[in-house]
């Protein structure tokens, strides 16, 4: 080989090495899913101390319950991406556990698990729709795919803080995701806000009128912060198993 075809080689060489330090990288495909699941979990200045531990564990122990996880490895990628969140007043919102794929008793033991050991996020004001706001964002960024994309609001007061609930709702319908709620309700001897806990026509109605939306949107109520995990373990079944539920009757005070 001669000099000049040597030295023609190692321009092409060179040429091709930029164009490739330059070019994007290759787009790998989301894993696919049967379910994106925002768990967004209110903790606000109405959840104490003792009733955030209630919320905390009572998630913990619904992620893990046989019920659920029979429900997630029933579809047909045998599996589902659950990110885990908690909000309060506008601005006040944190991932606590990213997306994670739960396809199995380990998988679901070990979120259950990392969800117990994190610290509380906040104690603000109550912002449901920047926490729907939020849980949209978390979706739209998911390294995972599905057709059925879910937004889980649990709370136990209506929006005070942050633009109107109805916009941020209206939002994420127009994106195809679904917003289902649990209502924890108070009772009125320990609200220190009634009309923040105890909107006209009940919190179920508030959120039902203005917070959930979507194919087969329903709400669970939660009687107390005690009952909270069994109502979503309630919830959890029926979300991923994708049932149409117009609504679901209270969890039961189980002894």
């Amino acid at each position: 080989m001669d000099w000049h075809m040597t030295r023609w080689l190692r321009v092409v060489a060179a040429v091709t090495s930029l164009v490739l330090a330059f070019s994007p990288p290759a787009v790998r495909a989301a894993e696919p899913v049967d379910l994106l699941l925002v768990l967004a979990a209110d903790v606000s200045r109405s959840v104490t101390e003792p009733k955030f531990k209630l919320q905390r564990e009572g998630a913990a122990a619904a992620i893990t319950h046989p019920e659920v996880v029979r429900a997630i490895t029933s579809g047909p990628n045998r599996r589902i991406a659950i990110c885990f969140i908690e909000w309060a007043t506008a601005g006040q919102q944190n991932i606590v556990i990213d997306w994670t794929v739960i396809g199995d008793n380990e998988a679901a033991r070990s979120f259950g698990d990392k969800l117990v050991e994190f610290p509380r996020s906040f104690a603000g004001s109550t912002s449901i729709s920047h926490a729907i706001d939020f849980s949209v964002l978390q979706i739209e960024r998911s390294p995972f795919s599905a057709e059925r994309r879910v937004i889980d609001i649990s709370g136990d007061g209506n929006n005070n803080s942050g633009r109107p609930v109805t916009e941020a709702r209206d939002d994420a319908l127009a994106k195809g995701i679904t917003i289902n709620g649990l209502v924890i309700l108070t009772p009125l001897s320990e609200s220190f806000r009634p009309e923040h806990t105890h909107p006209p026509g009940g919190l179920e109605k508030y959120f039902q009128d203005n917070v959930i939306g979507g194919f087969g949107a329903f709400t669970v109520v939660a009687e107390s912060h005690e009952s909270f995990g069994r109502a979503l373990t309630k919830k959890l079944i029926a979300e991923i198993a994708g049932l149409p539920q117009p609504q679901l009757a209270a969890a039961p005070d189980e002894k």
